[in-house]
């Protein structure tokens, strides 16, 4: 197999570009063949400053700046570390600080405009005036270290994984067999690049499908979500990408008057994932944008992590998704019954396994379990990292050597059935209530369907040594609305008693109160960390008396 940077090197072509769409601003356009010039350029420079096999930090804004510092990276054979512009907000600042730390990174990239912003960081910038014919390859190989893909951290603090040259390839080549016999002609998006599915899914899948590239930035497109389908519709963009909430938020958020002159027919590949997938979610954001072309058969559900590079399993192109509904009873259990009743609870399928190996497991034990069995999910492959930078203990506990192979113990839940992974959640997430598998996402979609004025919510389980774990619910009141707290609140506990039958507790808080990773992942254990040490501030709370006993010990401890 040809390494990525080969393979682009080889033909970077002068009839296909990337293109980033500013907000309020002309676009700006690179050739694959000026793309490749500027980065080769880049990397005669590190290669000059001896940074080949040395982590190099890349803070740059959405645009082309990236892109060419990314490709100069491994150009050079430097470790590249994407990670988000520092700009604002305590927690950012202290995320970059925590990946300089740990990553060792010495010399921090970034483009003309926030050298100077960047200034207590020592960044710098390449002005690419290096002759790029002076560039060599370097000595890589398919176990050498390409990037660092920091994790978003929604159970633990961000862990750097190793992203091999071989790897990275490899799982490149998957994407093309979900495309099908029809090659991909231009993929379009909005996520981060310091997000797994941003630059896998969308900036190096375009530049080893030797396709077009349209970027828009996350900010604009969490602004005015109408931009994410103009663009699509503009540049007849047959691919795109986002989590479950990009297509919840852009179907809410896009007004009847902005679908004037939309044509979304050429979008043939939808790709949901990152996150849990939503029937409810594809359904409505096919039945929002049919009028205006859009093909529910274009909606691909999809299940990876970057540990994985990105993708395990995908629906392939044309499909669109395969959806089961099973009684809740025998989710609880842990041994699905599928059933075509009412009361049925619809899980969207994440695609067949095919070069990458899937199994399911007893997390316990390690057995591998029979079709229908939630257990933990495994993967094996040659798209697995080589393990998380500067911590072997981590990474002997996640990627497990046995006599055939070697596993990734992804600490999800799922379980395959009639061919299909199906996913229902986090292992160290999961709520056991009175021997019953409860999942967050479950009680937080329950709760945001109570009341039109519900937002984002954190579910997560609380535990005493008598009484066994209990399900506290975090959940924020819409800034708009006029509610009474209190009756917000019995709403919310009443819709979720009558759908899953167990006590829960409560507490109301401001819009912006729950915290989420940067590719929208609700932080669950971090809202029980605040939830326990009193660091909520509440409109409102109703405690079961076990849980208000279980925060009182806990506040002691911390006198």
């Amino acid at each position: 197999m040809t390494d990525f940077v080969t393979r682009f090197r080889a033909h970077p072509r002068s009839d296909r570009k990337v293109t980033h769409l500013p907000d309020g601003r002309p676009a700006a356009e690179l050739t694959h063949l000026e793309l490749d010039r500027k980065a080769r350029a880049v990397a005669c420079r590190l290669t000059g400053s001896g940074m080949a096999g040395r982590p190099v930090l890349l803070l740059y804004p959405a645009g082309l700046d990236f892109l060419v510092a990314f490709l100069g990276c491994l150009y050079a054979g430097a470790v590249a570390v994407p990670a988000p512009l520092p700009l604002s907000g305590a927690s950012r600042v202290d995320r970059v600080d925590r990946l300089i730390e740990d990553s060792g990174a010495r010399l921090v990239l970034t483009d003309e405009a926030h050298v100077t912003v960047l200034s207590g960081l020592s960044a710098r910038t390449f002005d690419e005036t290096a002759a790029p014919d002076s560039w060599e390859p370097p000595e890589v190989d398919a176990d050498t270290v390409a990037y660092l893909q920091y994790t978003s951290g929604s159970t633990s603090r961000p862990r750097g994984v190793e992203v091999t040259h071989g790897s990275l390839t490899h799982n490149l080549e998957l994407f093309g067999k979900i495309s099908g016999d029809v090659p991909v002609r231009r993929i379009g998006g909005w996520l981060p690049h310091h997000h797994d599915m941003g630059l896998v899914g969308l900036q190096l899948q375009a530049l080893h499908a030797e396709a077009d590239l349209v970027l828009l930035s996350p900010e604009a497109v969490v602004a005015r979500p109408i931009r994410w389908l103009r663009a699509i519709s503009d540049h007849r963009v047959d691919w795109t990408v986002s989590p479950d909430f990009g297509y919840a938020w852009t179907t809410r958020r896009v007004g009847d008057a902005e679908l004037d002159g939309l044509d979304l027919s050429c979008l043939t590949m939808a790709v949901s994932g990152a996150e849990p997938i939503r029937i409810a979610t594809l359904d409505a954001f096919a039945d929002r944008f049919a009028s205006v072309g859009f093909r529910r058969t274009a909606l691909s559900p999809g299940y990876g992590l970057a540990e994985s590079t990105l993708v395990v399993t995908c629906t392939s192109r044309g499909l669109g998704p395969t959806v089961r509904s099973f009684t809740p009873a025998s989710l609880a259990a842990g041994e699905v019954v599928p059933t075509s009743a009412a009361d049925g609870v619809p899980l969207v399928g994440c695609g067949e396994p095919g070069d990458m190996r899937v199994r399911v497991v007893d997390p316990a034990t390690g057995v591998e379990v029979g079709d229908g069995t939630i257990g933990e999910i495994r993967v094996a492959g040659p798209s697995l990292a080589a393990g998380y930078h500067g911590d072997p203990a981590a990474t002997r506990a996640t990627f497990v050597t046995g006599p055939d192979g070697r596993w990734l113990r992804t600490g999800d839940l799922g379980f395959l059935l009639d061919g299909q992974l199906y996913v229902t959640g986090r292992l160290k997430e999961l709520i056991i209530v009175r021997g019953r598998n409860l999942y967050p996402q479950d009680i937080e979609f329950s709760a945001r369907g109570a009341r039109p004025d519900a937002g984002r919510g954190a579910a997560f389980g609380v535990r005493d040594a008598d009484s066994g774990e209990h399900v506290v619910l975090v959940q924020e009141l819409r800034r708009a609305s006029q509610a009474d707290a209190g009756e917000f609140a019995d709403a919310v506990l009443d819709a979720i008693a009558k759908q899953f039958g167990v006590a829960v507790s409560i507490v109301v808080v401001r819009p912006s109160t729950v915290c989420h990773t940067t590719s929208g992942k609700v932080r669950r254990g971090h809202m029980r960390e605040l939830f326990l040490d009193g660091g909520l501030s509440a409109l409102h709370s109703v405690l079961t008396p076990a849980v208000a006993a279980i925060v009182t010990a806990s506040e002691e401890t911390h006198v």
